[in-house]
C-alpha cells in the first residue's frame, strides 16, 4: 500500500472503500511532468534558504529528473495504490533517496502544487490546439486553392439565398478558426502560474529565494516553454481556490468546438443525395451492418456528436465551483476529467479533421446545377434596378412580382421576351437578363469585399 502525505493526527485506518472512492491517481497522473517541474522549482528553493544543503538539492533533482525522463518517453506507470499523483512521485522519491525524500515536501502543500500542475498543463494544451488549428486553417485554404474560382449556392434559413465564391465559403470556418486561435493567444497572454502558496496562507520559504528558484529553472526551459509565465504568488488564498483558467480555457475549447460542430453539419448535408454539392473521403467514413449501399459520414457525425460532452464539461466545473466557500475544497478535484476529457477530444478531431479536408472533394456538375436556380439571382436584377434610380422597396416587390409570374406560368425569366420584361420595368429586355443571371455577375457585382471575379 502506498504511503500517504497526512497522517499522523488519525487514529483509525481510513476506511478501503472510501480510500477508492477518493483516488484521483487514475486520472491525475497526466499531470506528472508539470507536478515535476513544481519540485523543481521548490527543490532550489528550500537550497536558496538554506533548508537543505547544495549536496542534498543536487540527489533531490537528479532522482526528479530519473522519473521525469521516465514520464516523457511514456515509461511512467502510475501507481494505482497511490492517492493522487504527488503522492506517487513523492513514493517514488523515496525509492531513490530514502530518507532525504521526506524533505522534498517540506513547506509546501498539495493545494499550491496542483493549481501550479493544471495550468502548466493547460498552457502546454494550449500551444498545441494553435499548432492544430493552424493545420486545420492550412487544409481549409488548400481546399479552397484547389477549387479556386468555383461557385457555390450559399444559404440562409437553410434555404437557397444568394451566389457565393467556394473559397469564401471555407473563409468563412478559417475565420472562425483564427478567432479561436486569437483567443488561445490572449489565454496564454493571461496566465500566470504562481508558486508559494502553501496550503493557502503562504510558505516560509522567502520571496527572493523562490525568485531565483524561478529564473533558475526558467532558463532551463525557456527554449521549450516560451509563453510560460510564472511569479511568486500574490495572494495565496486566491491561488488555491482559483479555477477560473480551466472554465476560461474549457469556454475557449467549446466555442472551437461549436465551430467543429457547424463544420461537420455542412459537410454532412452537402454530402447527402439530396446535395450531393460533397464527396468525403472513405477513409473518414463506415459502412452499414444491413444496407450494402451506405457511405455514412461517421467522423462528422461523431465530432459534431462530441459536441454536448465539451459543453457538459464545461457546465460540470462552473457548477462544481459555483458555491465553494474560500478556499480550497476536496469538490474541486472533479476538475480534471473534465478537463482532460475535452482536451483529448479536441486534440484528435482537430488532428483528423485536418486530414479529412485535405481528402475532401466537390461535385462540380451537381454544384453548377444547383446555380442555374434563377431564384438565386433575384437580389442582382433589384440591385440593377437600383442603380437605375428605381427605390429599393419598389425594385424589391417588383422583382418578387417577377418571380411569381415565372412560377404561376412555368417559365424561366430567362426565357421572358423583352415585351414581358418591360412590363415590370422599362430597363429590363432578355440581354440585360442573361447578363445579370450569372455567378460570375452575381458574385463580381458585390463592391464591399475584393474579389478576382470579372463583371461580364
Amino acid at each position: 500500500m502506498s504511503k500517504k502525505l497526512w497522517g499522523g493526527r488519525f487514529k483509525k485506518e481510513i476506511d478501503k472503500q472510501f480510500e477508492e472512492f477518493s483516488k484521483s491517481i487514475s486520472y491525475d497522473y497526466k499531470l506528472a511532468e508539470y507536478d515535476i517541474f513544481h519540485s523543481f522549482i521548490h527543490v532550489r528553493a528550500l537550497q536558496k534558504s538554506g533548508i537543505i544543503s547544495k549536496k542534498e538539492a543536487k540527489q533531490l533533482v537528479m532522482a526528479l529528473w530519473e522519473i521525469k525522463v521516465a514520464v516523457s518517453q511514456k515509461k511512467f506507470t502510475p501507481d494505482l495504490t497511490a492517492e493522487d499523483i504527488h503522492t506517487d512521485i513523492q513514493n517514488r522519491m523515496a525509492k531513490k533517496v530514502g530518507k532525504l525524500a521526506a524533505k522534498l515536501h517540506t513547506l509546501r502543500s498539495r493545494n499550491d502544487q496542483i493549481v501550479f500542475d493544471e495550468k502548466w498543463f493547460c498552457q502546454a494544451q494550449a500551444v498545441v490546439f494553435k499548432k492544430l488549428l493552424y493545420t486545420v486553417i492550412a487544409s481549409l485554404e488548400g481546399f479552397a486553392g484547389r477549387n479556386s474560382g468555383q461557385f457555390l449556392v450559399g444559404y440562409t434559413h437553410t434555404q437557397r439565398a444568394q451566389v457565393v465564391l467556394l473559397g469564401d465559403y471555407a473563409g468563412a470556418f478559417i475565420q472562425m478558426f483564427s478567432r479561436d486561435s486569437e483567443r488561445l493567444d490572449n489565454f496564454l497572454n493571461s496566465l500566470w502560474i504562481y508558486i508559494g502558496s502553501g496550503a493557502l496562507a503562504g510558505s516560509a520559504i522567502s520571496r527572493e529565494s523562490y525568485d531565483a528558484a524561478l529564473k533558475e529553472f526558467l532558463h532551463e526551459l525557456e527554449s521549450k516553454f516560451k509563453h510560460t509565465k510564472t511569479a511568486i504568488v500574490k495572494n495565496s488564498l486566491d491561488n488555491v481556490s482559483d479555477r477560473d483558467f480551466i472554465i476560461e480555457f474549457l469556454s475557449i475549447i467549446s466555442i472551437t468546438q461549436m465551430h467543429l460542430s457547424r463544420l461537420a453539419e455542412d459537410f454532412i448535408l452537402y454530402s447527402t443525395r439530396e446535395f450531393s454539392f460533397l464527396d468525403l473521403p472513405e477513409e473518414f467514413c463506415t459502412g452499414s451492418s444491413l444496407m450494402p449501399h451506405k457511405k455514412n459520414p461517421d467522423f462528422l457525425e461523431i465530432m459534431r456528436g462530441s459536441t454536448g460532452k465539451i459543453y457538459g464539461n464545461l457546465t460540470a466545473i462552473l457548477t462544481t465551483m459555483k458555491g465553494l466557500p474560500m478556499t480550497y475544497n476536496r469538490d474541486m478535484q472533479f476538475d480534471k476529467e473534465p478537463l482532460f476529457s475535452s482536451v483529448e477530444i479536441l486534440k484528435e478531431e482537430l488532428a483528423i479533421l485536418a486530414r479529412f479536408i485535405d481528402a475532401l472533394k466537390i461535385k462540380k456538375e451537381n454544384i453548377n446545377k444547383a446555380l442555374e436556380d434563377e431564384s438565386i439571382y433575384a437580389t442582382e436584377i433589384a440591385e440593377y434596378l437600383v442603380m437605375r434610380g428605381v427605390a429599393f422597396s419598389d425594385a424589391h416587390e417588383l422583382v418578387g412580382k417577377i418571380i411569381r409570374y415565372a412560377e404561376d406560368n412555368k417559365v424561366k425569366i430567362k426565357n421572358m421576351s423583352d415585351g414581358v420584361l418591360k412590363k415590370f420595368h422599362p430597363s429590363l429586355d432578355i440581354k440585360k437578363i442573361k447578363a445579370i443571371m450569372t455567378p460570375e455577375y452575381a458574385v463580381s457585382s458585390k463592391k464591399s469585399i475584393a474579389r478576382s471575379a470579372k463583371k461580364p
